[in-house]
């Protein structure tokens, strides 16, 4: 009986540290970057995270789109969009304040960083 009230203890402190992880993305972040041709741009992030799921939006000066197949578990976060250009994949390092992403689109990357401007 002790041993299962610690295994449950455990297990409770593990899933309360994962949620309290995803939650910390929710917000806005914004990203500003340039492109391989040399294009100034930025991209404004709105994130909720619920159960683990992401959802939200990705806003350029074109558009703003909504998040698909959004994941968080502990400190990476990924999802899709569909851009002007194309379904661009997002795959995210959270740390502090800051999120490190790699966006891919076709064959191509590029590396930005947004940070958190609101809760």
């Amino acid at each position: 009986m002790r041993n299962h009230l610690f295994c449950r203890i455990v297990f409770l402190g593990v899933w309360l540290s994962l949620v309290a992880a995803a939650a910390d993305v929710s917000g806005k972040w914004k990203a500003e970057f340039t492109t391989r041709d040399g294009t100034q741009r930025v991209n404004t992030f709105s994130f909720k995270v619920e159960d683990g799921n992401l959802t939200g939006t990705v806003a350029g000066s074109q558009d703003e789109t909504p998040i698909k197949n959004g994941k968080i578990a502990g400190d990476e976060i990924s999802f899709t969009a569909e851009r002007p250009f194309g379904t661009f994949t997002y795959n995210g390092k959270l740390s502090g304040n800051e999120i490190k992403f790699k966006v891919t689109i076709n064959d191509q990357s590029i590396e930005i960083t947004a940070k958190r401007i609101s809760s």
